[in-house]
C-alpha cells in the first residue's frame, strides 16, 4: 500500500487535472460569460486551482487517511533548520542555471503559441499578480505530489534509485503533451530535483526553482508576444 497508493494516486489526480484543464465545455463556459481577457484570466486561474486541489490537497488527504504512519513532514512538507542553508544555496545555484535557459526558450515563436497561458491581450498589474500567485499555488500542489508523495515513501520501501526512476518516468510523462523538448528536458531536471529533495528532506528547492522557471517563462513570453501588451 505504501508504494501502490502514491503511484496510483499520482496517475489518477494528474489525469483528472489534465482533462479538466483541457475541457472544451469548461473553457466555453468562461468565454461565454466573460469578455475575452477576463475569460482567459478566470479560466487559467480556475485550472491552476484545480491543479492545486487535485495534485496537492486530494493526495494529501488520501495518504493521511490510508497511510497513518506518514505525516505531512514525512512527505517533505516541513522546514528543517539543519538543511536551511543547503536549501537556500541550491535554490540560488539552480535558479542561476535555469532562469537564463527559460528566458531564451520563452522568446521562441513556438513557445509563444502557448505562453503565457493567460492569453489576455491587455495585461495590468492585477493580471501580473494573479498570474504569479496562480503559478505558485499550482506548482505547490504539483511539487508536493511529485517531490513529496511520489518520492519519500517509495525511497523508504524501494530504495533511492528505483524510487527516483519511477518518479522521473512519471514526471517526464506529464510533459509529453507539451512536446519532445520539454519531455526530454524534464528527465535531467527531475533527477536533480529528486536528489536535492532527498538531501534537504523538504520539497522547497524543487518548488522555488520551478516557480522561478514558470515566472521567467511566463513574463518573458508576455514581453515578446506580438499580440499582448502591459499597461500600468
Amino acid at each position: 500500500m505504501v508504494t501502490f497508493l502514491p503511484i496510483i494516486l499520482s496517475i489518477i489526480v494528474f489525469v483528472v487535472f489534465w482533462f479538466t484543464s483541457k475541457s472544451d465545455k469548461i473553457k466555453a463556459w468562461f468565454y461565454k460569460n466573460y469578455e475575452f481577457d477576463r475569460a482567459s484570466i478566470n479560466h487559467i486561474t480556475f485550472n491552476r486551482m484545480v491543479g492545486f486541489v487535485a495534485m496537492g490537497v486530494i493526495p494529501a488527504v488520501f495518504c493521511l487517511i490510508f497511510l497513518p504512519g506518514y505525516s505531512l513532514a514525512d512527505y517533505g512538507l516541513t522546514f528543517k533548520p539543519e538543511t536551511t542553508l543547503y536549501t537556500i544555496i541550491w535554490t540560488f545555484v539552480l535558479a542561476i542555471l535555469v532562469i537564463p535557459l527559460a528566458y531564451v526558450s520563452a522568446k521562441k515563436p513556438k513557445n509563444l503559441i502557448n505562453y503565457p497561458q493567460i492569453r489576455a491581450r491587455i495585461w495590468t498589474g492585477r493580471t501580473v499578480i494573479i498570474n504569479a500567485l496562480g503559478w505558485a499555488l499550482y506548482l505547490f500542489g504539483y511539487e508536493f505530489l511529485f517531490r513529496g508523495i511520489l518520492l519519500f515513501p517509495l525511497v523508504a520501501h524501494l530504495g533511492v534509485w528505483t524510487a527516483i526512476a519511477i518518479n522521473v518516468a512519471l514526471y517526464s510523462a506529464t510533459h509529453i503533451p507539451k512536446g519532445l523538448e520539454e519531455t526530454i528536458g524534464a528527465m535531467p531536471l527531475g533527477l536533480v530535483l529528486c536528489l536535492l529533495t532527498l538531501a534537504s528532506g523538504t520539497i522547497w528547492i524543487a518548488f522555488f526553482v520551478h516557480v522561478a522557471m514558470a515566472w521567467t517563462n511566463s513574463f518573458t513570453a508576455l514581453k515578446f508576444h506580438p499580440d499582448m501588451q502591459y499597461r500600468k
